[in-house]
């Protein structure tokens, strides 16, 4: 299904960059957390952060693309949870929490063995109950790991926030108009992180170019996510990873967020109706930017995002309101 969302932008806030810049500089308090380190499989290591309520229903949250506990909608989300007494715990990607992981791999757009192997540890906490909440990159891991295969059954719903359904879409549209400044920075980011490898690199039987010539996200997944995670190139990764041709196939409830003038998009990168499953509701508006959706209180902006993430849960009999 696809719907209006109930979202208004501030009256002052309609254009898209202030809704998507607005809100990363505005930084809220950092959240009282519990840090863990969750040994992996392959010898890697994933940083969890947990809420200060721990409970046997809890939110995973997974950021977006260089995205952390640093990340404002990060904090902004944790905090309402210790508001709210809800159990959460934020998952660092590979390599996001603040120290490099131990191998050439890290993450990327479609994985989504690592968010499997944090929902069987969080089994073991004694957590039954688990719903899902991605932003962006980790929106766009959400939907695929809904869809993919047979979820766990411990996963209840899901909800995904400014979810890029179409990689390839967004790589190119990225590189038009105001949005290269997004893109600058984050492809610097990523070149930052490859540089930091430069002993594994070493190692590596591949020949790799400099990763500070890369200029945009189709060169560094060309050269450096597809080979480093088993894709032939950009292009079949983007092909693989992209979310958008798993809605058909997920069966439990899913609540996507998006707004149709989000800067890092395209409005083909949009599902039709006829792609969603049942169990897909699709709220869209008009104004939002990218994980903006910011309202205001009177003359005072204010963060939208998560009282409606908290009624999606409260709909599917999750956390119920201590307040």
């Amino acid at each position: 299904m696809i719907k209006q969302t109930a979202f208004k932008p501030a009256w002052y806030l309609r254009n898209r960059h202030l809704q998507t810049i607005l809100p990363n500089i505005i930084h809220p308090r950092f959240p009282k957390v519990a840090k863990e380190r969750l040994e992996l499989e392959d010898g890697d290591f994933i940083d969890l952060l947990w809420s200060e309520t721990r409970s046997p229903q809890t939110l995973l949250i997974l950021h977006g693309l260089e995205g952390s506990v640093n990340s404002p909608y990060a904090k902004r989300i944790l905090n309402y949870c210790n508001q709210h007494q809800i159990a959460a715990v934020l998952m660092h990607f590979r390599g996001c929490s603040g120290e490099a992981n131990r191998l050439l791999r890290s993450y990327h757009s479609g994985e989504t063995g690592d968010v499997q192997q944090v929902i069987e540890h969080l089994k073991t906490q004694g957590i039954t109950d688990i719903a899902l909440l991605g932003y962006s990159l980790g929106g766009n891991v959400t939907v695929k790991y809904m869809g993919e295969k047979p979820t766990d059954p411990a996963v209840r719903c899901a909800i995904a926030v400014s979810v890029p359904f179409r990689l390839d879409l967004c790589a190119t549209a990225m590189e038009k108009g105001f949005a290269k400044i997004y893109l600058t920075s984050l492809v610097n980011r990523l070149i930052v992180k490859m540089q930091q490898k430069q002993t594994l690199f070493d190692a590596d039987t591949r020949d790799f170019p400099n990763p500070k010539k890369m200029r945009n996200f189709w060169e560094f997944d060309d050269n450096f996510t597809a080979p480093i995670h088993g894709f032939d190139s950009a292009e079949h990764y983007y092909s693989s990873a992209s979310s958008r041709q798993f809605l058909p196939s997920i069966d439990k409830p899913t609540l996507i967020l998006h707004s149709r003038d989000d800067p890092f998009m395209s409005p083909e990168v949009l599902p039709l109706k006829d792609e969603l499953s049942d169990s897909v509701t699709l709220e869209l508006s008009d104004h939002g930017g990218h994980v903006g959706f910011v309202a205001n209180n009177g003359l005072l902006p204010t963060m939208w995002l998560q009282q409606r993430i908290h009624r999606f849960l409260l709909d599917q009999g999750l956390f119920a309101d201590s307040n």
